[in-house]
């Protein structure tokens, strides 16, 4: 039987992982990716690529677990590999610390991450305005370097990208089987989802090689996170706002912010300043859907809509992508053997 023809929409961290996880787990298709931005410019290249999940208030907790772990997994087996540099993965230990004591002290992902415990009293001495908090070790990605390595293993495999704006995702029923939406916030405009929306964020990325350690206030809002190629200081978290155009008042007050953490960053480098929008929604929308024009029917797999938590589930989320296109996949060799009898 031929194999079946999918295209990826999107190509960021979402749609380039989903395609990977694809390409490599199911044998009878081919897959190109097909986007209007890559690398360096889609939001996922903004964002500080630290796995510490962000909670989905739309999908059951074990869900969100389980994809945690298969994406905590999947980057630890490469940062003990030889691709770790190329792939820009790398460990990184530090502290979430809290004002007043959370109502969860253990959140459901302690047990993945690395060493997590509570602080001692002699480390909180590094934050006296800090009440309580958590040590752990986790994963970092570098993600333009990420990203690259994504696409070069998509082309190792055989597959293809594209540059080129998809308008309507019935332009590809003609030349694809299958098309996954991966479009981010793009899929407001793409599929008419009011559900999404931007949650503007702002970072700088400074030269500050002396921090080994990372720092995240418990509300999420000020971190600063080393890198193999930078610290990345945050952050904004502006809902509905579509400027990509850097504020200099946030810049100022993130970079206070993370200073009153490490005083040290003073002294930071080289500071640069990325803004992107989180494609946020109420949970990721992870399902199947037909699309029927003039009697003609194009199955279509949508993953998108991962906020700020993308990067700590997205191989989790890809593989539960793919399965989605085996259930596809079976269901048109079901229909191609019908109409053959």
């Amino acid at each position: 039987m031929a194999k079946q023809k999918i295209a990826v929409v999107g190509a960021g961290l979402i749609g380039l992982s989903t395609a990977v996880y694809i390409s490599e787990s199911i044998s009878k298709c081919s897959v190109t990716v097909i986007s209007d931005k890559f690398t360096p410019n889609t939001t996922s290249d903004v964002a500080a690529g630290m796995l510490i999940p962000h909670t989905y208030q739309g999908i059951p907790i074990p869900q969100q677990k389980q994809w945690f772990r298969e994406t905590f997994d999947y980057l630890f087996e490469i940062n003990n590999s030889s691709e770790a540099s190329d792939a820009g993965i790398n460990l990184v230990s530090g502290w979430q610390i809290f004002k007043t004591i959370p109502d969860e002290v253990l959140p459901f992902w302690s047990d993945v991450v690395l060493g997590f415990r509570s602080m001692t009293e002699e480390e909180l001495k590094k934050f006296p305005q800090h009440r309580f908090g958590q040590a752990f070790t986790t994963l970092k990605c570098d993600c333009p370097s990420y990203l690259l390595w994504l696409e070069k293993r998509l082309k190792e495999n055989g597959n293809q990208v594209y540059a080129r704006r998809i308008e309507d995702l019935w332009e590809l029923h003609s030349k694809y089987d299958i098309v996954i939406n991966c479009s981010g916030i793009g899929s407001r405009e793409l599929m008419g989802d009011l559900e999404i929306h931007p949650v503007r964020g702002q970072v700088l990325k400074v030269d500050a090689p002396w921090v080994n350690h990372f720092i995240r206030d418990g509300d999420g809002l000020t971190y600063i996170y080393p890198g193999i190629h930078n610290v990345t200081l945050g952050g904004t978290r502006q809902k509905d706002n579509w400027s990509l155009s850097a504020d200099p008042r946030s810049s100022k007050d993130i970079f206070d912010r993370c200073c009153a953490l490490e005083p040290s960053l003073q002294r930071a480098q080289d500071i640069k300043v990325r803004v992107g929008l989180r494609p946020s929604r109420f949970a990721v929308r992870l399902q199947k859907e037909i699309l029927v024009h003039d009697g003609k029917k194009l199955p279509v797999v949508h993953n998108y809509g991962h906020g700020s938590g993308g990067f700590s589930v997205h191989r989790g989320t890809a593989k539960e992508a793919a399965r989605l296109v085996g259930e596809c996949i079976a269901a048109l060799e079901g229909s191609s053997l019908k109409a053959k009898l």
